[in-house]
């Protein structure tokens, strides 16, 4: 078997598309607001008549691809390329702006190809294992496992809790906007048939980031032509980071295979929580200096690909697709005749560790063609703003057309990024916001699923020995959360008042 699989990942056709996949992947990402799914969607109607694995091949490498192409923007110029690189595009593009651009990018790329291959040997190594227990997970298990995720928001809100809870609560406000998940029925839509399926996240996403900074930029004309700069090494100092934050960033592949391998979790929760964890769980993610930065930055990062591979577990073991990209992959595998599931790894087990192999080409590659990306990016960025700003909204613009097919999309990213320049005017955080619409959808069906099946009674949240386990670490994330905010606020005043009872 071995011979086989080592046959057919050298054959030169399969390499090729290997290639210009992955090439198209990194353009696809580097766009504000054309993610990844987007990316393996637009390559369906050409692998279709491909055959079966450089049909499956194109789509799980342009999909890796875009997930760190998606960083290059949020660093360079503070605009998310994908959902998944929000939680920590303000933290890079500090760093560039600092002039450690080649360094915060580099971070990412290693953590993100580390990531891809810790994923692609978990996926070879356990797969039917961790996917059984993926299988466990009912609407109890998700609830408590979204409403940990929001706990991220305290971690991420910065100085102010106050601030980073109400940016928060207008996220989960945003995510009641549509049709109620149970019911059916329109709420909160102001009788607009737009907004039935509620805010889009890629709308919102690009008003909140890309449009409120070009609207700062605007507002700053003096530091028009203060570009940031991307020289310097960037493999060899990326290699010394890794062994660095080496703890961290297997920490974040961890996190981000056993969050991907959950159904529905995607890469968005992913790097979210593997960001939360580093900024308040770590010794070195706690500084705020560059090497805290870049701690964080590598554990993100390294959870985004992992993900990837590790929706993979349920829908190669099981048919069950992990996450809408591999529901397009599990789509194009029947259509070329290959039935995933428990048949597939008895009766052609070549053809399944061919893909697990592609895993391994395709993050192994995303080094040096993600260098080249990098560069080419820094080269276009050194051009005056007042000639890439307008090209930056004409591309948000397209992004955001793109997804919803509509011009009230294009509505939309203007409104957001009015408010989001009102918030950081404010001082209030914009990542609790979109990580309140991420989770929103998911905390509200879970608990009304949840509801409903036990007819009211709130003890089902602890009657199963996950559920218990993850709504207990839950409970006491948000009492020592709060706990840690309140606690200095009470020296403080016991120390102004030492008599004080």
């Amino acid at each position: 078997m071995l011979s086989d699989v080592m046959s057919q990942l050298t054959d030169g056709y399969l390499l090729l598309v290997i290639f210009c996949s992955a090439v198209y992947g990194l353009v696809i990402g580097a766009i504000p607001g054309l993610t990844a799914l987007m990316a393996s969607a637009l390559l369906v109607p050409f692998v279709i008549f491909m055959q079966p694995l450089p049909a499956v091949a194109a789509i799980i490498t342009a999909s890796a691809m875009a997930i760190f192409a998606g960083d290059i923007p949020g660093a360079l110029l503070r605009m998310p390329g994908t959902p998944a690189s929000a939680a920590y595009a303000n933290e890079a593009n500090d760093m560039v702006r600092r002039g450690k651009g080649a360094a915060a990018l580099g971070a990412g790329l290693i953590a993100s190809s580390l990531g891809g291959l810790v994923s692609a040997v978990i996926l070879s190594l356990a797969a039917p294992s961790l996917a059984k227990i993926a299988l466990v997970f009912s609407s109890v298990e998700y609830f408590w496992l979204g409403v940990l995720g929001l706990s991220c928001a305290t971690f991420v809100a910065g100085g102010s809790l106050f601030k980073g809870l109400a940016s928060l609560f207008l996220g989960l406000s945003l995510a009641t906007v549509g049709m109620d998940p149970i019911s059916g029925i329109p709420r909160f839509s102001l009788g607009s048939p737009n907004l039935l399926g509620g805010f889009g996240l890629i709308p919102v996403l690009i008003g909140l980031f890309a449009i409120s900074e070009l609207l700062r930029n605007a507002a700053n004309p003096p530091h028009a032509d203060a570009l940031p700069k991307t020289t310097g090494s960037i493999l060899i100092p990326s290699l010394s980071n890794l062994w660095r934050h080496r703890l961290g960033t297997l920490r974040g592949s961890a996190i981000g295979t056993m969050t991907g391998a959950l159904p529905g979790a995607g890469s968005d929760i992913a790097a979210w929580i593997s960001y939360a964890i580093a900024r308040r769980g770590s010794r070195a993610g706690r500084r705020d200096d560059d090497h805290g930065a870049t701690e964080r930055i590598m554990s993100a990062s390294s959870a985004n690909n992992a993900s990837l591979g590790g929706a993979y577990i349920p829908a190669t073991v099981f048919g069950i697709p992990g996450d809408a990209i591999t529901a397009i992959v599990i789509s194009v595998m029947f259509i070329k005749g290959i039935n995933p599931g428990p048949t597939l790894f008895l009766n052609k087990p070549e053809v399944i560790y061919t893909i697990f192999g592609i895993f391994f080409i395709a993050n192994l590659l995303l080094i040096p063609l993600g260098i080249l990306c990098i560069r080419g990016f820094g080269y276009i960025l050194r051009l005056p703003r007042a000639y890439v700003s307008p090209v930056v909204l004409l591309f948000c613009i397209l992004g955001a057309f793109s997804v919803e097919n509509t011009l009230f999309a294009v509505g939309l990213i203007a409104v957001f990024g009015l408010l989001g320049y009102v918030m950081e005017s404010n001082d209030i955080p914009l990542a609790p916001a979109i990580l309140g619409l991420i989770l929103g959808p998911m905390i509200e069906e879970t608990f009304m699923t949840t509801i409903l099946k036990s007819q009211g009674d709130l003890g089902i949240f602890f009657d199963r020995q996950i559920g218990a386990v993850l709504g207990v670490v839950t409970i006491l994330a948000w009492v020592l959360a709060l706990g840690a905010q309140a606690w200095p606020a009470l020296a403080r005043r016991n120390h102004r008042n030492p008599y004080s009872k």
